[in-house]
């Protein structure tokens, strides 16, 4: 079987969607007569020969300064989408449903190859989260929605994340196809926590909470930080907060209102500390850490992981920390929270600070009945990578052979979808919408209108070559 991944993001960024598409490549292209090619919008000084698998990079633009990082993937790279059907694959997986999303039915419909689609994430709250106007932000909702359901299969990565797609308007099927963690399942030795954490002030005695993820307010984290402005009239404590991202200065703007010291790494590596007015709980922000082992000690180190995010569609952070031994606190009804039996493998709360404070007052008296829930959690919620990766093939299996039985219908072509015509004249409205305000923007018309030009003369080169098709049709016996 060759399989084709594609994913609007790839490193040198690094997120869930971006592991996950990593998880898949390493796997799949080490099984038995099973070959890999992974399609990524281009970004700069990264040498994607470096990778055990063909990764093939396609233009972008960048928009790093308003999507913290990422660029923006051409939805129509000609040359590059002939490069991937050069590798004359049997089955195509998108990760993401806009810029991958069209490669992939740009393939199909050349190719006649089925294409899956999985859908991650709540992407309707980064839409409304980046872009400036309501209107223009139901429009993208509605083209992605669109865009999902001309996939021949759906798979979501938790049953909240599909019923999440469903509310957005999709009416289709969908299956649950759950993602891996890639910690192997045990903890770490005393020797790798000590080494991992000795920069910091984490004494035996006092408990420790962790949260490992991206740095964003819609993830629960205020509510964190006003919980534990409670907690510190109670408790001493320690709460570590591993990662990067927009609303950084939003968490630490918290921390100093509660008056609760905290550590900091700065980008220099050292360590400054912020004292603050309480004599009770210290926090603690490490970044970013990449290396997975380091991870690993943390995750192992750490009595409690605090996970109060209603916009994680499957918690993957969840599942890594029950591979260490650690259990969540999660919000009741959440996607993180799926599969967790509340006092068995993770504890679940109601959505507020209270309700995080008062559990967390109690893990601080009774520790004994915290870890014993994170033994149950690493025997029963942990999944690895390679189970999760051996039921995606299976799944590729089976749509292979409905193809092969002629059940699958293809759904509607690339060409007869509006959004392909009007994707260049969308992205113009929204440079005139926001031009005003990012000056630096000016410079990327001319990238779309150059865009918008080849697509254009993409789907008129289409259409007669239908045309021309019908009319040898009409010519023949057959008609």
């Amino acid at each position: 079987m060759k399989i084709c991944l594609l994913n609007d993001s790839f490193p040198p960024i690094i997120d869930g969607v971006v592991n996950v598409v990593m998880n898949y490549a390493d796997i799949l292209s080490r099984m038995e007569n099973t070959q890999v090619i992974v399609g990524t919008p281009w970004y700069p000084g990264t040498d994607y020969k470096a990778f055990p698998y063909p990764v093939i990079p396609y233009p972008s633009l960048d928009t790093s300064m308003f999507t913290g990082g990422y660029r923006a993937g051409y939805p129509f790279p000609i040359k590059e989408t002939g490069d991937m059907l050069a590798f004359e694959p049997d089955i195509i997986h998108t990760h993401c449903p806009v810029s991958s999303c069209f490669i992939a039915r740009s393939m199909r419909d050349a190719a006649d190859i089925p294409v899956v689609l999985t859908y991650h994430t709540k992407y309707d709250i980064d839409i409304r989260n980046t872009i400036p106007t309501t209107a223009l932000q139901d429009e993208c909702i509605k083209a992605m929605v669109n865009n999902i359901s001309a996939c021949d299969e759906v798979w979501a990565v938790s049953q909240g994340a599909g019923e999440n797609l469903q509310s957005l308007g999709y009416e289709g099927p969908f299956k649950v196809m759950p993602n891996g963690v890639d910690f192997p399942k045990g903890k770490c030795t005393a020797e790798e926590i000590e080494q991992a954490v000795k920069e910091y002030d984490l004494p035996a005695d006092i408990p420790m909470f962790l949260y490992v993820g991206r740095i964003m307010d819609y993830k629960g984290l205020p509510m964190i930080i006003d919980a534990l402005n409670i907690l510190k009239e109670k408790q001493d404590f320690r709460m570590v907060f591993i990662g990067q991202g927009t609303d950084m200065h939003h968490l630490k703007e918290k921390i100093q209102k509660a008056g609760i010291s905290y550590d900091e790494r700065m980008e220099d590596g050292s360590i400054q500390s912020i004292q603050g007015s309480s004599a009770n709980g210290k926090i603690i922000l490490t970044g970013a850490i990449h290396d997975r082992n380091i991870l690993r000690a943390w995750n192992t180190r750490a009595d409690l992981f605090v996970f109060p995010s209603t916009f994680d569609t499957n918690g993957l952070v969840v599942r890594e920390a029950a591979a260490c031994g650690s259990a969540s606190v999660l919000i009741k009804g959440s996607c993180a929270a799926e599969g967790i039996t509340d006092g068995r493998n993770g504890f679940l709360i109601d959505q507020n600070a209270e309700a995080l404070a008062s559990f967390l007052d109690h893990a601080c008296t009774h520790l004994d009945s915290i870890r014993q829930a994170g033994d149950h959690a690493m025997d029963e919620i942990y999944l690895s990578w390679q189970d999760a990766v051996n039921e995606a093939h299976k799944g590729y299996e089976s749509i292979l052979e409905k193809k092969k039985r002629g059940l699958l219908r293809h759904k509607e072509n690339l060409a007869d979808d509006p959004l392909y015509e009007m994707s260049g004249d969308a992205i113009k409205r929204y440079l005139d919408i926001t031009r005003n305000d990012i000056p630096q923007m000016e410079g990327m018309l001319e990238n779309i209108q150059r865009m918008e030009k080849e697509v254009r003369e993409l789907i008129a080169e289409r259409r007669r070559k239908r045309l021309q098709e019908l009319k040898e049709f009409l010519n023949t016996d057959k008609f």
